[in-house]
């Protein structure tokens, strides 16, 4: 590997994904069983270096690829105020944060950033922003090269909650790598947490966080508790108003997570969604926005029954509680015709009423 290269921690790496997404072990299989299944042979990509980003592994999730923020929203779903300029994405002072179209949980991400030159400012004012998983939870990004913070702030911190391990950073200008490992919290049916979030963070391939246990989301002189949300919510990335550049952000779900891919578009178009549908068999379907989610109802004469659907895409929904989904026909505005609702192998169509 070149001696710029920008991730040479490959096997600190790997042994952090052990770590991260250890489990107890299943031993369905007896020891070297030649008819076990083989993992799915992937291209890894390509290590970046200070002037070129890397190419990213075949399986991953393109977030930036330096062409256009068609991945990624302001956070109300509008479209986003940074700007893509030499394929390279730069933060917009007051433009507000950005955050992905897709949502994620369990995770390894990968995000290229540079802090602007000539530094200026000092402490948290110098090259801030920060990439945070699920909308809540910050690895922060900050110019602490030769720069004095508190150390839960500096860059590649858990912020509020843990330093790093060591200050790897390079100086501004300069690209730098984050490779985190993120499992997201897990809840009991009561709210309650079940597990807590776990964060392993590479910093230019240094590991800088090992498999730590979030305590909450992550906020400045605060430490909020755990609230039941989501299995997958959009990353995003903060505007702090310093000109703080991104490239080659890519995404791999992991586990269970990988399975569907959910995203989570703005309220207007949900809204387009929501109406009183009927199927030809005379249930009614009523669907309303619930926040980000579609909500719907469905009744017959003496039962109901009350779901919430996840968007795979702007007119394709899942049910998670049950083995069902909802796809809308829509005009040429968006505002949804029709739909069919599928209930285990059964298709409903329904007509807007």
């Amino acid at each position: 590997m070149k001696p710029n290269a920008l991730c040479p921690g490959t096997s600190l790496l790997l042994a952090a994904i052990v770590t991260a997404s250890a489990a107890s072990p299943v031993f369905d299989w007896p020891q070297h069983d030649s008819t076990r299944p083989h993992p799915a042979i992937i291209d890894p990509g390509t290590a970046g270096t200070a002037d070129k980003p890397g190419r990213p592994p075949s399986d991953a999730t393109v977030l930036f690829d330096g062409s256009s923020l068609g991945q990624w929203a302001a956070l109300d779903g509008t479209a986003p105020k940074w700007i893509v300029k030499d394929g390279v994405l730069e933060c917009v002072r007051d433009s507000g944060y950005i955050r992905t179209l897709q949502a994620f949980g369990d995770c390894q991400l990968h995000v290229e950033w540079a802090a602007p030159i000539p530094a200026q400012g000092t402490s948290q004012g110098r090259g801030n922003s920060g990439v945070f998983l699920m909308g809540l939870y910050e690895v922060q990004v900050l110019d602490s090269y030769e720069n004095v913070t508190y150390a839960d702030g500096q860059a590649s911190a858990a912020y509020g909650q843990f330093p790093p391990l060591v200050n790897a950073a390079r100086p501004p200008g300069q690209w730098q790598t984050y490779d985190i490992l993120f499992t997201r919290p897990r809840f009991n049916d009561d709210g309650k947490v079940k597990s807590p979030a776990r964060l392993t963070v590479l910093h230019n391939g240094v590991l800088v966080q090992n498999n730590v246990e979030l305590v909450g989301p992550t906020g400045w002189l605060r430490r909020d508790p755990y609230q039941a949300h989501e299995d997958k919510l959009p990353l995003s990335l903060q505007d702090h108003g310093n000109p703080v550049r991104y490239r080659n952000v890519w995404v791999r779900e992991l586990g269970a997570d990988a399975k569907r891919r959910e995203f989570v578009y703005d309220h207007a178009t949900l809204d387009k969604l929501a109406g009183s549908f009927q199927t030809n068999d005379g249930a009614k379907v009523k669907v309303m926005r619930a926040g980000d989610l579609l909500q719907a109802t469905i009744s017959y004469p003496g039962r109901s029954l009350d779901f919430l659907m996840h968007a795979e895409s702007k007119t394709r929904f899942y049910i998670r509680s049950f083995d069902g989904e909802v796809n809308f026909k829509t005009d040429d505005s968006g505002r949804a015709e029709s739909a069919v609702l599928r209930v285990g192998p059964d298709d409903k169509p329904a007509r807007r009423e």
